[in-house]
C-alpha cells in the first residue's frame, strides 16, 4: 500500500564510515540511529525528493555545555527530525505520486569520557575530515552524513529542517525560518511552498567569501568558525560542502518551531510539516502529464 511507511534498519555506523554523526553521539548512553524512510506514490515521476531532520533529542552541548538557562527547552531540538517524519506520513496518506527518501539523524549530544573533545578531528561519511572545536555546534556534524546518505539514496532535490542556530532566533523571532539554497529555481518553489502553507522564511545568502571561513587549520572544515559571527549562514554553508550538485535547500527553524500559534500555544509547533506537504504537492504539478491511451483510458 502506498501508505505505508517502511522502515529500513540503519546500517552500522563505525566512526570511519560515519564519523561525522558518530562525534555527536559518542558521549550517550543511548544507542543512535539513522532513520530512513522511503515512500513512491502510485504512478510517481519528476526527480526523487529527499527529506533530511535534525533529530537530537536533548542537546547539552557536549563539552561546549549549555548554560542552565536554557538547558531545559533542548528537549526540542529534535524539530527538524519530528516534522520531516510527519511530513512523509501526510503525503502518504495523500497518496501524492512522488518518488521520496526521507533520513533522519537521532540521538543525544551529551558528556562523559568517551564524548567527542573541543578539536578532535573526524572524517565525514564524504571523505571530509573536520575539527570539532565547538562541540554544541553538533547539529551540522549529524546533518552532514544524513546528508550524504540522502544522496546516495538517489535525492534529486534536497530540503534539510533542523533547530540549527540561536542566531536565527535572533535575526527571525519566531515568525519566519531562516532559508539558505544553493539552487534559484529551487528556492523559488521553497518560497511558495511556504507562502501557500502560512510557515514562512526568509532566504539569506551564501558566498564564497563566507564559505572560505569554514577552512580549517588542522583539517578541511572547521565546524564553528568566526566566534558566533554569522553563525546561520555559517551553518548552512558548513552543510553546503555535504550537498554535492543536487538542489538543496536548509531551513534553519530554531525560532519558527516554537511558534505559539493558536493551534500549538505550547512546545513545539510541528512547523514544516505543512511546508514540505505542499512542497511536494507542487513538485507534483510540476511533472509533465502522461499521455492518455484513449482505447484503455490509462
Amino acid at each position: 500500500m502506498a501508505s505505508r511507511l517502511p522502515y529500513t534498519p540503519p546500517p552500522a555506523a563505525p566512526t570511519e564510515q560515519t564519523g561525522s554523526f558518530a562525534a555527536v553521539f559518542k558521549g550517550s548512553a543511548e544507542e543512535p540511529a539513522l532513520i530512513t524512510l522511503r515512500y513512491a506514490g502510485p504512478g510517481a515521476s519528476g526527480p526523487r525528493l529527499g527529506f533530511v531532520g535534525k533529530g537530537v533529542t536533548h542537546d547539552t552541548g557536549g563539552y561546549a555545555l549549555k548554560p542552565k538557562g536554557s538547558i531545559a527547552a533542548m528537549k526540542f531540538d529534535m524539530s527538524g527530525a519530528a516534522a520531516v517524519l510527519e511530513a512523509v506520513a501526510a503525503i502518504a496518506e495523500l497518496r501524492l505520486p512522488v518518488d521520496l527518501v526521507a533520513v533522519l539523524g537521532a540521538t543525544d549530544n551529551m558528556i562523559d569520557g568517551a564524548a567527542v573533545h573541543p578539536g578532535d578531528v573526524v572524517r565525514a561519511a564524504n571523505g571530509l575530515t573536520i575539527e570539532v572545536n565547538n562541540p554544541d555546534a553538533e547539529g551540522r556534524l549529524l546533518l552532514a552524513d544524513c546528508l550524504t546518505y540522502a544522496r546516495e539514496l538517489g535525492a534529486e532535490r534536497l530540503v534539510d529542517l533542523a533547530t540549527l542556530t540561536g542566531g536565527a532566533q535572533t535575526a527571525l523571532g519566531n515568525v519566519m525560518a531562516a532559508l539558505f539554497v544553493n539552487d534559484d529555481d529551487w528556492a523559488s518553489r521553497l518560497q511558495a511552498a511556504a507562502t501557500a502553507s502560512g510557515e514562512l522564511v526568509w532566504r539569506l545568502p551564501l558566498h564564497p567569501d563566507y564559505a572560505s571561513q569554514l577552512d580549517g587549520v588542522y583539517a578541511d572544515l572547521d565546524n564553528s568558525p568566526g566566534g558566533g559571527k554569522a553563525h546561520p549562514i555559517m551553518g548552512a554553508e558548513f552543510l553546503h560542502r555535504f550537498a554535492g550538485d543536487v538542489p538543496w535547500a536548509h531551513l534553519d527553524v530554531t525560532g519558527s518551531a516554537d511558534t505559539g500559534k493558536p493551534y500549538a500555544p505550547h512546545g513545539g509547533s510541528g512547523w514544516g510539516v505543512r511546508l514540505l506537504v505542499e512542497l511536494a504537492t507542487a513538485h507534483v504539478a510540476q511533472q509533465p502529464r502522461r499521455e492518455t491511451d484513449p482505447e484503455s483510458g490509462a
